[in-house]
């Protein structure tokens, strides 16, 4: 080999004969081919050999180094997802480091069809030139744009915009610490948002989780999270009165201008646009104005605001309600949440909706009870029974005193399944559940709400660039393709489950299945693999395919 000139061996699978056999992916091991490598290494006498495929991180690299396979490492898609992945690891970065999942979607699959080579974690790959290392600048002309609410959806906004560089006015109708109406769990879609703000951190103080724990019938199934290449395996219970204070002032130290106890209580509407609000200082009274280019807005499920725009709930749609108190309990922290699918009183009988109680950490657990419209009777449900009731028969290992809660109760309704409509304007947009964007299947909306207001963010700051204020009808259509077909399942489910008997005997059958149970979990977290079809990817493509048939409410 050296006679011929060679000056290093490469270890690597098959030919481009082969393809795409040549190309592993996320079904392949991790270094698959390092063990050969080290063969080879053996028998070349010195000659230095290089490895590659699946060596995604420098854990793994090192590894195989040190095991003596290889003299040094190849990497491809690693380096398309994370060009500075060496660097980064240089530096001690590892957190930093955006690491390939070796999904083949965009890379490979995009060049075979003729888009080019690109990243589904990376868009910045082909784009280099506006989008890559060392293009991202500042907005060279600061642009207003007012966010109307402070909570997840708004801080969020805020926060993404200022990053960007723009001038943002975020104002929060209360006064931090404050309190909502909430279960407090951060499932892996919450967190995976959060850490891509820089709070990964700040999170870590309070209660981790590993799943959920199911119990229904007499029977009890714990559940992890599912593995997934984009969100983590655990979530974290934060009180919203932590948690949104916290995202809140991370926005401002990013540049966002926050006003707590600041209302908006109308629009400012200029030459038939919306161009700011109108604010009231809920401690002195006073009134003025504040004007902004394009008004985000993300005042909560009621939406005062959003209503002045023309936004309404379409009917049809999923509707939850929702009651929850704070408990003192032996196993405040449990490393599961807990739901319970069959709820009864102390008589006996069948409670409608479904039951939960999220260990906090702190000497506490949050223990609620929510239920849908779909609910033939909901309107007629006192919810205070429902609470008194469930506390009075959770099971006795919490060691709940339902005489004695640490707070009282409170309870609200939520908009789900994007049920608000218009979204979007020409100079202003609705996120979180401002806009309905609330998972059916299980009541959450923290994590749509980040997702939302950062969708928004991105739009607002391509239309504050470019001055094409087009981008931000994009909206709409790119909520559709995110969430469009998850949440009309959603809805599909939300109907089966209003009907208690046919709830009952579903859940009766399925609390019996771990291997049923897991994929569930799975299918109502959104937690779907993008790239590999199992059970649970398998289960919803053809409630999918049936569902996509179903024509949409009418407003």
């Amino acid at each position: 080999l050296r006679e011929g000139g060679a000056s290093y061996v490469n270890v690597s699978g098959l030919t481009s004969l082969h393809y795409p056999g040549w190309i592993s992916d996320i079904t392949a091991p991790e270094a698959q081919f390092a063990s050969h490598a080290g063969q080879i290494r053996d028998a070349v006498g010195g000659m230095p050999v290089c490895v590659s495929s699946r060596i995604a991180t420098p854990e793994d690299a090192e590894a195989v180094l040190e095991a003596g396979q290889a003299d040094f490492i190849g990497m491809a898609r690693a380096l398309i997802s994370d060009p500075e992945l060496p660097l980064k690891a240089q530096r001690g970065d590892r957190e930093g480091i955006r690491i390939c999942t070796y999904s083949n979607q965009s890379c490979i699959v995009g060049l075979d069809r003729g888009r080019g080579v690109g990243c589904v974690h990376n868009p910045a790959v082909g784009r280099e030139a506006q989008l890559g290392i060392g293009t991202m600048r500042e907005a060279s002309r600061p642009q207003k744009v007012a966010v109307v609410g402070g909570g997840p959806a708004g801080a969020a906004t805020s926060y993404w915009l200022a990053r960007a560089g723009h001038h943002v006015t975020c104002v929060e109708r209360k006064t931090f610490p404050r309190d909502k109406t909430c279960g407090d769990g951060l499932t892996p879609r919450a967190v995976k948002q959060l850490t891509d703000m820089g709070l990964y951190d700040a999170l870590t103080p309070y209660h981790r989780y590993t799943g959920l724990r199911a119990v229904a019938h007499g029977v009890t199934l714990e559940l992890e999270w599912p593995r997934h290449p984009i969100y983590p395996d655990h979530g974290f219970v934060v009180r919203r009165r932590d948690l949104d204070q916290l995202v809140f002032a991370h926005a401002t130290e990013a540049g966002a201008h926050g006003h707590q106890g600041t209302e908006a209580v109308a629009p400012i509407i200029r030459n038939g646009l919306v161009s700011g609000a109108v604010v009231k200082d809920k401690a002195t009274g006073t009134t003025r104005e504040i004007s902004a280019r394009y008004v985000v807005v993300a005042d909560g499920a009621n939406s005062r605001f959003g209503r002045a725009l023309g936004t309404a709930r379409n009917r049809q749609y999923p509707q939850g309600m929702a009651i929850r108190t704070y408990y003192e309990s032996p196993l405040h922290d449990e490393p599961w949440i807990e739901s319970a699918l069959d709820v009864r009183d102390r008589s006996g009988n069948s409670l409608p909706g479904y039951g939960w109680i999220f260990p906090v950490g702190d000497g506490t657990i949050n223990v609620g009870i929510g239920l849908l419209s779909t609910f033939r009777d909901w309107r007629s449900v006192n919810t205070s029974h429902l609470m008194t009731e469930w506390a009075a028969t959770a099971p006795a290992y919490w060691g709940i005193d339902p005489d004695n809660p640490v707070a009282p109760p409170t309870g609200g309704r939520i908009p789900m399944a994007g049920s608000v409509n218009p979204k979007v304007g020409p100079t202003w947009a609705v996120v979180g559940d401002a806009a309905g964007s609330v998972n059916p299947f299980n009541g959450e909306g923290i994590d749509y709400a980040y997702e939302t207001g950062r969708l928004v963010a991105d739009l607002l700051d391509e239309a504050l660039r470019s001055g094409d204020g087009m981008a931000l009808q994009r909206y709409p259509h790119l909520l559709e393709e995110e969430y469009g077909l998850y949440f009309k399942v959603a809805r599909l489910f939300a109907k089966v489950i209003g009907q208690p008997v046919l709830m009952r005997e579903l859940t009766r059958v399925g609390i019996r299945s771990r291997s049923l149970m897991d994929w569930v979990l799975r299918i109502m977290a959104n937690l779907l693999q993008p790239d590999e079809i199992g059970p649970a990817e398998a289960a919803y493509k053809a409630a999918a395919a049936i569902v996509k048939r179903v024509p949409d409410p009418l407003p």
